[in-house]
């Protein structure tokens, strides 16, 4: 059966072989939280005063857990959307930094610009970041009206949540916007210096080939 299932995830695209390991992380948290109770959560989630004391595995783990299942199927959603969009645009390697420039600003934008902010949980936020950085490499290749309106998108979005909050479809969830736009800035930060070392690696090449 194992054999079968490494054969099966072989064969699938590097964005949905991405797709199936983080949502399996997900649900796992989310059935761990399900089964030993709340408490779990609790001791995972992002948590200002936890951090400040020490409990720095907040800062990553705090965008894994989730606050119930309905929150958790969306961001599963959202993740297979976005890699279905953007995924092919970056490595896996590349993906990794993106991902991690978004946790980074997140969490850095909540403890450095939101001291009110006690806790946060979810994936929305590094999911801005993911869509931001891909649509600025649309924008190096031959798509630019797709790259035109991707960007449009994320930044009405961003802004309107700004402006006006959350979305109507998070319905009663607390959605904590600035980890959008965190997230959008971390993404986007990753994205340009990925862009940009290609270019470096490109223009290399042609010098050694002339």
């Amino acid at each position: 059966m194992s054999d079968a299932i490494r054969r099966l995830g072989s064969r699938l695209p590097g964005p949905w072989r991405a797709f199936a390991t983080l949502s399996t992380i997900l649900i796992l948290l989310w059935t761990l939280t399900w089964w030993l109770g709340p408490a779990v959560n609790l001791s995972l989630r992002y948590d200002r005063i936890g951090v400040l004391r020490g409990e720095g595995w907040r800062l990553l783990t705090g965008h894994l857990v989730h606050c119930s299942g309905r929150h958790l199927l969306l961001n599963i959603a959202g993740l297979g959307l976005v890699l279905e969009l953007v995924g092919r645009e970056f490595a896996g390697r590349e993906w990794l930094l993106v991902t991690a420039a978004s946790v980074v600003a997140i969490d850095a934008g909540f403890l450095l610009l939101r001291p009110e902010l006690q806790w946060y949980v979810g994936l929305s936020g590094v999911l801005h970041g993911m869509l931001a950085a891909g649509a600025l490499a649309w924008w190096r290749s031959e798509r630019p009206l797709f790259a035109a309106a991707l960007s449009a998108i994320v930044v009405a979005k961003l802004l309107r949540e700004q402006i006006w909050g959350a979305l109507p479809l998070a319905g009663d969830l607390p959605v904590v916007v600035d980890a959008h736009l965190f997230g959008a800035v971390g993404g986007l930060c990753a994205a340009a210096v990925i862009i940009a070392r290609r270019g470096s690696l490109r223009r290399a090449a042609r010098g050694v080939r002339s």
